[in-house]
């Protein structure tokens, strides 16, 4: 491996992931392995602005790889949207001698990221987002971590709606992208799925639910993507037109705590090593991707060519599977 850098450092921006201590754990050592010195930058964009900056050693890593969250803290920076914020970025890089940097994070961490790219700072971007919505990439880290814990809340619900024969309007995070509505859905076997990119039909989704109560069922689950519709609305709209009693559960940041999932911790190491590889092969503007079980090196850009398709498969067939 050609080393053509000897400082790196990796901060965390936008919304927190179940897995990205995993990342920076495996940055660190990664990068510690092949002679580099690694900086860790506390509070993400905000904080590469004001220099928070920390040396990253082995032990400064131990006994993360199983937490949820971020050791380096998270935070949105306005000043890193103006040019003088930028500026000021990459020079607090520059005055450390710090050759490149790693940001884990989602879209709008990666369009920061190449803000310091024009700069001239090496830069590679490590998806990390629970919405699994980074194009060129199957899957980012959080993702399978979210998507458990709302299955597992789903099933504790569920002994509520069978006791007391309600229908259960599951609420979960997703403004723009229905992925943990679907994957939840069809892992709890929900009666209706609703996701941004797919307009609701509530004609269909009362018919469901009359024709389960038609043959005896005790309880149904509707999992709402909260930018599909309001699941309040649809929760008193279901019960004027069915007189079905009906109760809503929003789960909010329920889904992004607890421990990761094993599937995302060793994603989550796959691509921080994978990162620090990029980097000492003197590469930059690129992002790891996780494609048909390889973790790959894509272009940065990737991440803003067309938007990741919507699984209209798996959702076609959790509609076939709720008749």
């Amino acid at each position: 491996m050609t080393n053509t850098v000897r400082k790196i450092a990796v901060l965390t921006s936008g919304g927190d992931a179940p897995g990205m201590n995993a990342a920076i754990r495996a940055v660190v050592r990664k990068g510690i392995y092949h002679g580099l010195e690694v900086f860790g930058i506390r509070k993400g964009y905000e904080g590469l602005i004001h220099g928070e900056f920390i040396t990253m050693h082995l032990g400064a890593v131990a006994d993360i790889i199983h937490r949820g969250g971020t050791m380096l803290m998270t935070a949105r920076s306005q000043e890193m949207l103006t040019p003088e914020g930028q500026k000021n970025a990459a020079a607090q890089l520059r005055y450390r001698g710090i050759d490149a940097l790693i940001v884990i994070g989602g879209d709008g961490s990666f369009r920061g990221a190449q803000t310091l790219s024009a700069q001239g700072i090496a830069i590679v971007g490590i998806p990390g987002t629970i919405d699994n919505d980074i194009t060129g990439t199957d899957l980012t880290i959080g993702f399978d971590t979210a998507v458990n814990n709302v299955v597992q809340a789903v099933s504790k619900i569920r002994d509520t709606a069978t006791s007391h024969d309600r229908t259960f309007l599951v609420e979960v995070m997703g403004r723009d992208c229905g992925n943990i509505a679907l994957q939840s859905g069809v892992a709890c076997g929900a009666e209706s799925i609703l996701v941004p990119e797919i307009e609701p039909d509530l004609d269909d989704i009362v018919a469901k639910l009359e024709r389960g109560h038609q043959r005896g069922k005790h309880h149904s689950i509707i999992m709402v993507a909260e930018g599909a519709m309001s699941a309040w609305n649809l929760g008193e709209e279901l019960r004027q037109r069915t007189g079905f009693e009906t109760r809503v559960t929003i789960l909010g940041h329920i889904q992004r705590g607890g421990n990761p999932s094993a599937l995302d911790v060793v994603l989550a190491s796959q691509m921080g090593g994978k990162a620090v590889e990029i980097l000492c092969a003197g590469e930059t503007d690129r992002m790891t991707a996780c494609v048909n079980q390889e973790i790959q090196s894509l272009p940065l850009e990737v991440a803003y060519g067309e938007r990741k398709p919507f699984n209209k498969v798996l959702y076609d067939l959790a509609n076939q599977l709720a008749i």
